[in-house]
């Protein structure tokens, strides 16, 4: 039976019923925009000595759903990963189904300490990769200790904030901001580290993430307008 064989009040309900299912078609359809993130790291994006679920990984997308964003997160974190290594891996990283990146890499470059001159120069492969892609950026900084002597300190700790500039990237200083940050710095070791005192503690990521969470909701937008 069509609309126009039905008397004016059953037209009204029958029209509303159309509408209100196609609103919900609407935003059934939104709801499964889902954005996914692959995070391309070493240890510290892997998850190392953590057991599964306490991550930085697992606890970034369950923050970031907390939050209301439809997200996947990929671990593309491979323990012991340099910045060549990062480059490497990034081709098969950048599947059609990835709609961002966050970038972790450079802790290892600095434990070995490689010329930052070479660890920009894979990061900026890196990103252009993921221009190349279409996939929007998350570049995530460290601060280089002293040992190495101030100029290596300054290469190294400028070549975050400047590719990310060259790339427009989004970036985030450091990715234990959420420790170093803390006013007690040795409580901070203590509580939120493991015995090795280089990866996070399950409490420490949870800190990470947290202070990371909202450049990663910014990255998701950023991803979601790429995509309209």
């Amino acid at each position: 039976m069509g609309l126009v064989e039905l008397g004016y009040g059953a037209r009204a309900r029958a029209l509303k019923q159309a509408l209100a299912a196609v609103l919900a078609l609407g935003l059934g359809t939104a709801a499964a925009a889902e954005v996914t993130i692959a995070a391309l790291g070493d240890s510290l994006t892997q998850g190392y000595g953590l057991a599964q679920g306490e991550g930085f990984v697992p606890q970034l997308e369950g923050w970031l759903r907390a939050q209301g964003a439809e997200v996947r997160v990929l671990n593309a974190g491979v323990s012991g990963d340099t910045t060549a290594g990062g480059l490497s891996r990034v081709g098969w990283t950048l599947t059609p189904e990835v709609d961002a990146m966050i970038v972790a890499l450079g802790g290892n470059d600095l434990l070995r300490g490689i010329d930052p001159a070479a660890s920009r120069a894979n990061l900026r492969a890196i990103l252009e990769a993921a221009r190349d892609a279409g996939v929007a950026v998350l570049l995530v900084g460290l601060n280089a200790p002293g040992n190495y002597g101030p100029d290596y300190k300054a290469a190294f700790d400028a070549m975050y904030p400047e590719l990310a500039a060259e790339f427009g990237a989004l970036h985030v200083e450091s990715f234990l901001k959420g420790l170093t940050d803390l006013p007690d710095r040795e409580g901070a070791m203590r509580d939120y580290m493991q015995p090795d005192g280089i990866h996070p503690s399950a409490a420490g990521v949870a800190r990470i993430v947290e202070a990371m969470g909202p450049a990663v909701l910014e990255l998701v937008a950023r991803a979601q307008a790429q995509g309209e």
